[in-house]
């Protein structure tokens, strides 16, 4: 395939203009370089569920990836709430051991899709069939779609300092996202490799990690603006550890997914959001759910 075939003569140059080619050959989809990082980030994906792709943005873009960012940031839907890892009602009764009656104090922000401008890198990037070919190889799949979702396809995580992202696992079997904003201290990202799967939810280890005794099973992961992340989220638990300083904590996340339409369900979109929208309660007539998992 060549590089015409990957997508617009006018996508491609605009993702030349922010991505880095040649590290990452994202328009030479048939060459070695293409190939190798492909390869690379689907054995990382195999061995521990993530991938960093580590400068991805252009470092002479950063700054205006990070004023994008703050830009929208003070547009975000901020509540501080009490929750669970599995992000259900934590009045779901339950055994008095399951780590779902586990609560903890969640105090991050979403900005959603539709405070984004088109403009913005991470706009751009989130919509360029180049890239989206790029994402959906790397999870060895035929392709991705973007989420048929008006706010929560594309948004920006906020963690202000004081606050934290804690232990949960994502709705998504796959997450793509892009920090564009480093916090002063603190702020790093923790994962469990696969510390559950689509047929065993593994609880004894996940409370051991809620407890804090499961440290064997968790890595800790330092992430820098510009970095790429490809993460499966719905089998390894993660959180962002609390944020120190003044700067607060920027991360856009891009979400695909392998089939066309999906809508987030009406009470995570509020949960997140503090909304929703006409879509959100039509979808939730036609849900399909993907596996059998708690959450």
């Amino acid at each position: 395939m060549r590089a015409a075939d990957t997508g617009t003569a006018e996508d491609a140059g605009e993702l030349e203009r922010f991505v880095d080619t040649e590290r990452y050959p994202l328009l030479e989809p048939d060459g070695s370089g293409w190939s190798g990082v492909v390869s690379r980030v689907r054995a990382e994906l195999a061995d521990t569920g993530c991938s960093v792709l580590p400068d991805f943005i252009r470092p002479e873009l950063h700054e205006a990836l990070r004023a994008e960012g703050a830009e929208v940031a003070p547009r975000a839907h901020y509540d501080v709430e009490t929750v669970n890892a599995y992000n259900i009602d934590i009045r779901t009764p339950l055994p008095d051991d399951h780590p779902g009656r586990i609560t903890i104090q969640r105090g991050n922000a979403f900005v959603a899709r539709d405070l984004i401008p088109d403009h913005f890198i991470v706009h751009r990037l989130y919509t360029s069939e180049p890239f989206q070919r790029f994402v959906a190889s790397c999870f060895g799949l035929p392709r991705v779609h973007e989420l048929a979702d008006p706010l929560s396809g594309l948004c920006l995580n906020v963690v202000k300092p004081g606050m934290e992202h804690p232990w949960h696992f994502d709705t998504n079997e796959f997450t793509v996202s892009l920090l564009t904003q480093e916090a002063d201290a603190g702020g790093v990202f923790e994962y469990c490799p696969n510390i559950r799967s689509a047929e065993a939810e593994n609880f004894g280890d996940v409370r051991d990690v809620l407890t804090g005794n499961g440290g064997r099973l968790v890595r800790a992961l330092t992430l820098n603006p510009g970095d790429l992340q490809l993460f499966k989220g719905r089998y390894a638990l993660h959180r962002v550890r609390e944020v120190g300083g003044g700067t607060a904590r920027h991360t856009a996340i891009l979400a695909y997914s392998e089939r066309p339409g999906v809508v987030g369900s009406v009470e995570r979109t509020r949960q997140l959001f503090g909304r929703v929208l006409p879509e959100h309660l039509a979808a939730a007539e036609r849900a399909v759910r993907v596996d059998g998992l708690l959450d």
